[in-house]
């Protein structure tokens, strides 16, 4: 957002007048004064205070401004919900619209893309760290149970042929789903192997 110019007989009066032209609370302000303003000598002479002001930057902004800019360059229409969450430093960001397939592209990597980048803007602009988490059409979720399934059929064929097995590469978080959809089983353990992007969760017999 642009500064504006907001003119008054006093700085505290200007303040007052963006706070009501931008409708935000004077704490979320963002300016510079450009003239004190003096009251001259009996009236005469005096001069107004001058400040250019704007809108302060919150962390959802930056998000949404990021995000908007990148769905312009995709010419694609993307209504953006998000929720902040300050206590726990979480930002949840919603993407609703057509071909939302696009966005989430195969087996999710375009999705955590976009989140990886909004996380490193949203941060860059913040005093402290958030976590980013951008979801469509509750992907996540069905990600989620899909990982599940898959875990639990795979632990099946290790006891089955109690060789181990490899799965594809996965991203932390696909991982952390493997891990913890096995933790309880009393016959196979999980572990991670190789480098990212590669890093892949290996299914093997306890010893």
């Amino acid at each position: 957002m642009e500064f504006i110019e907001i003119s008054a007989k006093t700085v505290e009066e200007a303040l007052t007048e963006a706070s009501i032209q931008l409708g935000v609370t004077s704490d979320q302000l963002e300016y510079e004064v450009i003239e004190k303003g003096s009251t001259g000598f009996l009236g005469i002479g005096s001069k107004n205070a001058v400040i250019h002001v704007k809108k302060k930057m919150l962390v959802d902004n930056y998000a949404e401004e990021f995000l908007m800019q990148v769905f312009q360059a995709m010419n694609m229409e993307v209504k953006i919900k998000i929720q902040v969450d300050e206590e726990h430093q979480m930002i949840d960001i919603e993407l609703q619209g057509e071909d939302m397939g696009i966005l989430i592209g195969k087996r999710g990597q375009t999705l955590d893309s976009l989140q990886y980048l909004t996380n490193l803007v949203v941060n860059k602009n913040s005093d402290v760290y958030y976590k980013v988490k951008i979801d469509t059409e509750d992907y996540r979720k069905r990600r989620k149970e899909t990982l599940e399934n898959l875990a639990k059929n795979i632990a099946y064929k290790v006891k089955r042929t109690k060789r181990p097995v490899s799965l594809e590469p996965m991203n932390p978080f696909e991982r952390r789903v493997i891990h913890s959809a096995l933790q309880n089983d009393k016959y196979v353990t999980t572990y991670s192997e190789g480098e990212e992007p590669y890093r892949h969760v290996v299914v093997a017999l306890k010893k």
